[in-house]
């Protein structure tokens, strides 16, 4: 483990914190774009949820950007896919109609 910047790492996840504070704080759900927005019952608790996913996945690529772990390369994506996955079925499980 040591110390590395990698640039595009850093980029995507500022780009990610930004979506996390217009879509959790602003609650810009129109962002959202695989939600039928008609279906969604709550959407500041989609707002909600989302915003956290964000805000979460772009902390944890910042982490990966600065430090570097051997073989991360190939989990950090899987593991940010597989929280989406998951984010994606809990909300439409609990707030599609």
């Amino acid at each position: 483990m040591y110390f590395d910047l990698n640039v595009s790492s850093i980029t995507v996840a500022i780009l990610f914190i930004f979506v996390a504070y217009y879509v959790g704080v602003k609650k810009q759900t129109w962002i959202l774009k695989g939600f039928n927005q008609a279906r969604i019952r709550d959407k500041d608790k989609l707002a909600e949820i989302a915003g956290f996913f964000f805000l979460n996945s772009g902390f944890f690529l910042l982490l990966n950007g600065i430090i570097h772990i051997p073989y991360q390369d190939s989990f950090t994506p899987s593991i940010i896919l597989a929280y989406g996955v998951c984010t994606i079925i809990y909300v439409h499980k609990t707030l599609v109609e």
